[in-house]
């Protein structure tokens, strides 16, 4: 089988995609921008590259079936664009590996510029020539997780009033986009959502209960433009809550 190559291989969600792919018998490829140290993902292959500056992706596309695209950066979204044009300029003349692409669920409505970033990389993957899936999924527990862990190092929690998210296990998130990787194209599939819609006080008593420290959750009104669109619920989708991992078991074994 030709290798499946992961972008973002190390992160949050590739560490959990990459043993899922050899799991399921495909050869998988990491593309990672530090070398591999003891105690990395086994996986068959490693390349060191960056998406910044088109280092390595020569050698990350050699005879590559499938890519997943889950390269992505958190503090300067922004990049996000110039990253995927750089990968798929790298695409070897006359190869055409399926091109697997994790969005997010309500990039396509939501005003707030990391999910339009989302958006435009959704529409250069559909435009670039390339056999291509789509997948938006929901906020990973883990972002959820770490959010609220920064606001509990405050005397009160303030959470905004009336929000509500719909968090998934990056573990389920990771199954599916293995399933997709060794299947047909599929442009836009089925979004991904975590079993329930909380609200974040909800989900911030939650936390505070399973790993402290003792806190007081405040919902307080948020200004602007953005939470009207939230609490109506466009960056949900219960419609798809295929995810089985609530929010209190992730933060229970997670510690």
């Amino acid at each position: 089988m030709t290798p499946v190559l992961v972008t973002g291989g190390t992160g949050t969600l590739g560490r959990r995609l990459v043993p899922l792919l050899e799991a399921a018998g495909a050869t998988a490829r990491v593309l990672s921008r530090r070398d591999r140290r003891a105690g990395d993902l086994v996986a068959a292959q490693w390349v060191t590259g960056d998406l910044d500056t088109g280092a390595g992706l020569d050698e990350a596309l050699d005879g590559a079936g499938a890519v997943v695209h889950c390269a992505s950066d958190s503090k300067r979204w922004a990049r996000d664009v110039p990253a995927v044009e750089r990968l798929l300029a790298a695409v070897p003349a006359g190869c055409t590996p399926h091109l697997v692409y994790l969005s997010i669920v309500g990039d396509d409505v939501l005003p707030i510029p990391c999910y339009r970033v989302k958006l435009r990389v959704e529409g250069i993957v559909a435009s670039s020539g390339l056999p291509w899936t789509v997948l938006r999924a929901s906020q990973f527990h883990d972002l959820v997780a770490a959010g609220i862990g920064v606001l509990a190092r405050l005397p009160v929690v303030p959470v905004p009033d009336g929000a509500r998210l719909q968090p998934v296990d990056a573990g389920e998130v990771a199954d599916r986009l293995t399933s997709l990787a060794l299947g047909a194209p599929s442009a836009y599939v089925p979004e991904l959502g975590g079993p329930h819609v909380r609200t974040v006080g909800g989900l911030a008593r939650a936390y505070l209960a399973a790993r402290g420290p003792r806190r007081r959750v405040v919902e307080l009104p948020v200004p602007g433009f953005v939470l009207p669109s939230m609490r109506r619920g466009a960056h949900l989708t219960p419609e798809h809550a295929d995810g089985s991992v609530t929010f209190e078991q992730f933060l229970a074994r997670t510690g």
